[in-house]
């Protein structure tokens, strides 16, 4: 079976290991590095292979690198829990930005990537050029958008702060679960059975599932305290863009505008007839609108 390395190795991009200090990840990249950079951040339960329709496009005006975010395919895979917070993946991106010499970088991420890069470009700025993200939630302002329909939506959440249990289930059947993911939720045929199976072998590494339900573990934890102490994070200052796929079953599009009153003058771009993979959907509108904004247009 080809695996998505394969086929990026055929599609002559470049790979390799970053040292963040605490993990080693794995990354694409594509692009002349004297570039301004973008970094693409991927969700959940996906890994860098989710931007393989972007990273070709996208580095024809820029240096583009496409991690495997800590706990994914062939990045380093800590076990415990506390390894999966916030400002350890922080972290990670930063050391990410400085590995390849630049000081700041484009930012853009779906799902958990976009949390990600939400958080980031709040305690970040500097190191942020411009933000986009795509159908996410702000992991630091959890009372903004968790309320009536979207909680009910968010089960999956505290489902996922079981012990051993969530992973065991989600592996089940050749992954079935996770498979289900995508052949019940995504506009048909966006992902084929070829790219499926490519993601099989990166669900199917050592400690993969289990890491990828520990960013929700660990969120989870993280929000307790939160609320708790009633804190009140930053503004987000960073020009971002917020694209979002109308039809996502898990996040209501009210979410979107939750999110934007969190930053300081954002732009909405809304796909009427996308779920939660208009990345995957509608690729071409996706890289083209993900430019435009990063060209200042």
């Amino acid at each position: 079976m080809e695996t998505a390395e394969d086929w990026a190795d055929a599609q002559g991009f470049d790979r390799g290991t970053v040292d963040c200090g605490e993990v080693d990840l794995h990354y694409v990249a594509a692009g002349d590095p004297a570039r301004e950079m973008v970094l693409l951040l991927h969700g959940f339960p996906e890994f860098w292979y989710t931007w393989r329709d972007h990273v070709a496009p996208l580095s024809e005006e820029f240096f583009v690198v496409a991690p495997d975010l800590r706990g994914y395919n062939l990045s380093d895979r800590p076990a415990e829990v506390a390894a999966y917070e916030l400002s350890r993946l922080r972290n990670d991106v930063f050391e990410l930005v400085q590995a390849f010499d630049h000081g700041s970088t484009h930012l853009v991420g779906h799902d958990w990537g976009g949390a990600l890069a939400l958080s980031f470009a709040r305690h970040h700025p500097a190191h942020v050029d411009h933000l986009v993200v795509a159908n996410t939630l702000d992991p630091e302002r959890p009372r903004a958008q968790l309320r009536g329909r979207q909680l009910l939506r968010s089960w999956y959440t505290a489902y996922f702060q079981v012990p051993w249990l969530p992973e065991r289930l989600l592996s089940l059947g050749d992954f079935r679960g996770l498979r289900g993911v995508y052949d019940d939720t995504a506009v048909p045929d966006a992902y084929t059975d070829e790219e499926i199976d490519r993601y099989r072998v990166a669900w199917g590494r050592d400690g993969a599932v289990r890491a990828a339900v520990n960013y929700y573990r660990a969120l989870g934890r993280s929000t307790v305290k939160r609320v708790a102490r009633m804190e009140r994070v930053p503004r987000i200052y960073v020009p971002t863009r917020i694209i979002w796929g109308e039809d996502d079953p898990a996040l209501e599009s009210r979410v979107a505008d939750a999110i934007a009153d969190g930053i300081d003058d954002p732009d909405v771009v809304r796909y009427d007839d996308a779920t939660h993979w208009l990345h995957a959907e509608y690729p071409e509108r996706f890289s083209d609108d993900v430019t435009a904004f990063l060209r200042g247009a």
